[in-house]
């Protein structure tokens, strides 16, 4: 049977193809993460180095706005960590509420009590300005502030006491054309005693941190903010048009900053490092709040989406191991991809961020980046996200609910 013997040679020819292509494949992208995680490093030795730079004298008025909702763990002590600060200027405090009968506006008169020195105030704003409510109630906070900057962080910030100091001064930054019109933070965090809430704390101070850093050197400086830490002039967010024009954006944070920086603003990362609270995440919850983080990114930037497939470098690595059958080479580059990565995490977890959970996670970090790739394929699969409790779809940077 010639017509047969043949068929199966032609079969044996093109399933050893596809194992060769498969093979160089997985060696190809294992290289590029190596390189991604050098480029990370290399970005994260330049940031240590910037914020060693002695910060101009400049302690202008500011009013913190904090929009909430509900109790999040630590949420007083976060709220303590703002009015203990060091700062030569003038500073206020607005926390506002859909309602007065939300949680959070006991700890709000709590803190009044703790510190009737400093000017804190509680707002109710009950308009439902869009399908942001955080954003709606900032919207509505905004007219009873009385200076010129305007900060807005997460209800669950921990700062240390020089942080309105170094954040502020930053506005006062010298060396280029524009004006500096947002300045945001790195953060870290503090994760609870669930394994999930752990995996996330590694994750934040390990790849999304890195990431951060390495577009700020790649495109020359941020364009987007961060939550952890939006000051912003008032005059550049009067001119995108003010918190009402994100009042349907998930990605707030983002937007906020990337239209300050399309307006003609540089935006500045200060060399200060926050803290967020991780909330005890089951592992469902990891998985939705995951999710709605990879879902937004893919919406708001699909091509920087579709390039995190390189910062999959540890993956990449240990699926060429099996792709060449266990070639000596292919441990080689896994023991170099994983070193590699170690160093990134090391470097940029425990030096840059401070954080002192991440030396006692490190052995997580293998089984964290495998959820993360497969987290990664799973945010291409649907635009729909879980976020306090409700569905919605993600569409042009928009928040759609789901019926």
């Amino acid at each position: 049977m010639p017509g047969a013997a043949e068929g199966c040679n032609l079969a044996t020819v093109s399933l050893h193809a596809l194992a060769l292509a498969v093979e160089v494949a997985t060696t190809a992208m294992a290289v590029t993460g190596m390189v991604y995680f050098a480029a990370a490093l290399i970005a994260a030795r330049l940031f240590v180095a910037e914020r060693k730079q002695k910060l101009p004298a400049f302690a202008p008025g500011v009013s913190i706005l904090k929009s909430l909702k509900g109790v999040d763990p630590g949420m007083l002590d976060a709220f303590r960590s703002h009015c203990r600060q060091n700062y030569g200027g003038e500073f206020e405090l607005l926390f506002g509420v859909s309602s007065l009968d939300d949680p959070a506006a006991g700890l709000v008169r709590q803190l009044q009590g703790e510190f009737p020195e400093r000017a804190i105030q509680l707002l109710e704003c009950p308009a439902r300005l869009g399908t942001n409510g955080k954003v709606s109630v900032l919207a509505q906070v905004v007219p009873h502030a009385r200076y010129e900057f305007l900060l807005v962080n997460d209800s669950d910030i921990t700062v240390s006491g020089r942080y309105l100091e170094r954040v502020m001064a930053c506005f006062a930054r010298a060396g280029q054309a524009q004006p500096v019109g947002l300045v945001t933070t790195l953060y870290r965090g503090r994760a609870q005693r669930t394994l999930a809430s752990r995996m996330e704390a590694l994750g934040i101070a390990t790849d999304f941190q890195a990431g951060v850093l390495l577009s700020k050197w790649i495109e020359g400086g941020l364009k987007y903010g961060l939550g952890s830490t939006l000051a912003v002039r008032r005059e550049a967010l009067e001119r995108i048009g003010g918190f009402a024009s994100l009042v349907d954006d998930l990605a707030d944070d983002y937007e906020l900053g990337a239209r300050v920086a399309a307006a003609g603003y540089r935006v500045e990362l200060a060399p200060e490092v926050v803290e967020t609270a991780v909330p005890a995440y089951g592992w469902r919850g990891f998985a939705d709040h995951q999710l709605r983080w990879l879902r937004t990114v893919r919406d708001a930037r699909p091509w920087g989406y579709a390039g995190l497939i390189f910062t999959h470098g540890l993956g990449w690595a240990a699926l060429n191991v099996i792709a060449s059958g266990l070639s000596l080479v292919s441990f080689w580059l896994l023991a170099l991809s994983f070193f590699l990565r170690l160093t990134l995490a090391m470097t940029v977890g425990a030096e840059v961020l401070g954080d002192r959970q991440v030396l006692a996670l490190l052995w997580l970090l293998p089984v964290r980046d495998a959820i993360a790739m497969g987290l990664w394929l799973a945010g291409f699969a649907g635009d729909t996200i879980v976020w306090r409790g409700e569905r919605f779809r993600v569409r042009g940077g928009k928040l759609v609910a789901k019926g």
